[in-house]
């Protein structure tokens, strides 16, 4: 589609990412294929979804001149840790809005906010939306003041520009595999990615069907601010793609609390690690598998049609989830 390719983006992500068999996993979830969608290899912080988003949000940015980012999200923010290297790599500071429970140490995505100069503000026990989106809107304010010129981020580069990069990740699937039949299983947060592959499925994969895990959202405010994004994406393409609510499959059903470890989500990823050596995390994508198994479990997943997971990254989590790795561990000490 040359409306898609004449969109401005920077170039933010390798691509195309690989596809690989998992056919251990496939085995075990009774599926015919498997395959993962490596998009936690897209290169930028460690890899992860949000750098194609970013691609098409910050070329807004570049255009207008600003001089730093500045964006919200949880304590384990891939999206935040994603937007400061982003900026670093377009020469722009960054400014980060967190919030969720108190914290003693940095790690995981908040070592990466740390190596990367951003400057945190974190809002105490308060990872609620509204308050993190009015805090930014506050420092923005503030740095206007003071005479700098930000460019706001949104939670999770959920835009109807930041979408096309998931309409473009299923042109470059459909190049890697054809046009036949696919079931796509993704995490769902902000719902940029869920809706730019459900836009990019009508364009280029008409015979795909995308089901949506969601790690926070009900099912209902996923289908509304998913077709909202839909909107917003397609007017961008010039397209008219209708969507309704009926087409798109979400399950709330495996989340919990967003930003807390499920024991499903935890059995999953012990299970893609030691079956294919794939690496989840406990936020995301661990939750997503877990929703995967399921479905193929009660028949929801057809068994025959090949099922792409969508590895959205969120691999530096991994490492500040200490205690919930502990009790897996066989380890002897030996002293000599």
């Amino acid at each position: 589609m040359q409306r898609l390719d004449a969109i401005e983006r920077v170039r933010l992500a390798q691509l195309p990412t690989p596809v690989v068999e998992a056919p251990r996993l496939a085995a075990h979830a009774g599926l015919a294929r498997l395959l993962i969608k490596r998009d936690d290899m897209t290169g930028l912080a460690l890899g992860g979804n949000k750098a194609r988003k970013l691609e098409y949000d910050l070329a807004a940015a570049v255009r207008s001149g600003s001089d730093l980012l500045v964006t919200v999200g949880g304590t384990q923010s891939n999206h935040a840790a994603m937007t400061a290297a982003a900026g670093r790599r377009l020469g722009l500071d960054a400014k980060l809005v967190l919030g969720g429970p108190d914290f003693a140490s940095f790690g995981g995505n908040l070592a990466l906010d740390v190596l990367y100069g951003a400057e945190i503000r974190y809002l105490v026990d308060d990872d609620d939306n509204d308050s993190l989106a009015a805090a930014m809107e506050e420092w923005v304010r503030e740095l206007r003041a003071a005479g700098r010129r930000p460019f706001a981020v949104p939670l999770g580069g959920s835009t109807g520009a930041g979408a096309l990069g998931y309409v473009q990740a299923v042109r470059e699937l459909a190049a890697q595999l054809g046009d036949g039949p696919l079931q796509i299983i993704t995490a769902v947060g902000s719902c940029g990615t869920f809706a730019g592959l459900n836009l990019g499925a009508r364009l280029f994969l008409p015979r795909a069907r995308v089901f949506g895990i969601s790690v926070s959202r009900s099912a209902g405010e996923i289908r509304r601010r998913t077709l909202e994004l839909v909107a917003e994406a397609a007017r961008l393409l010039g397209a008219e793609v209708p969507v309704s609510p009926g087409e798109l499959a979400c399950f709330d059903d495996y989340g919990g609390d967003y930003g807390v470890p499920t024991a499903a989500g935890d059995d999953a990823i012990r299970l893609a690690a030691r079956l294919e050596g794939l690496v989840l995390d406990p936020v995301y994508t661990g939750k997503s598998m877990s929703g995967l198994l399921d479905l193929a479990r009660r028949g929801v997943l057809d068994p025959g049609v090949t099922a792409v997971f969508l590895h959205t990254g969120g691999l530096p989590i991994v490492f500040a989830f200490e205690d919930a790795v502990r009790p897996l561990a066989e380890c002897t000490k030996i002293r000599r």
